[in-house]
């Protein structure tokens, strides 16, 4: 059995008192869905409350599975309803995300919706499909990380 104490400089550090692991970390784990159009648009949200666009997602949750994850964050940005294919394609590298104390994993997914009917939802305010090149002339870093995703796969 072990006793685990967590590190007051940083959530997430797991010391154990015994055993012959002295150390895990945890990690937060955030999906994000890249659907695309007929034209090869990509769909983006401003969130509530943020003024940038962004892929649709967030974090999972304690006893999620992925596909549900996914469905319950895009649902509640974009409002999508109805069954749809996933496919992992981007694993992020971690990164501390200091006002939770905590290091994230971003995972990206290229997502097919059944439906692709979309408005915003309780967590979004507005929806946009765009370009790479359209979203460059708003957030040139963004888009150059989506680039570098697509590429990848």
């Amino acid at each position: 059995m072990y006793n685990l104490v967590m590190n007051q400089e940083l959530n997430g550090v797991i010391n154990h008192s015994a055993g012959a692991r002295k150390t895990d970390y945890l990690f937060r784990l955030s999906l994000n869905g890249i659907v695309m159009n007929d034209v090869g648009q990509i769909l983006f949200v401003k969130e509530s409350g943020r003024d940038w666009w962004d892929l649709p997602g967030g974090g999972m949750d304690h006893g999620e599975d992925i596909k549900s994850a996914l469905a319950r964050e895009m649902h509640e940005e974009v409002n999508l309803n109805g069954d749809f294919e996933y496919k992992i394609i981007y694993v992020g590298e971690p990164k501390l995300l200091e006002h939770i104390e905590a290091y994230q994993v971003r995972l990206f997914f290229i997502v097919k919706p059944e439906n692709m009917d979309f408005s915003p939802g309780e967590d979004g305010d507005e929806l946009a499909f765009m370009s790479i090149d359209e979203l460059r002339e708003v957030d040139e870093p963004r888009a150059q990380l989506l680039g570098k995703i697509l590429s990848s796969r």
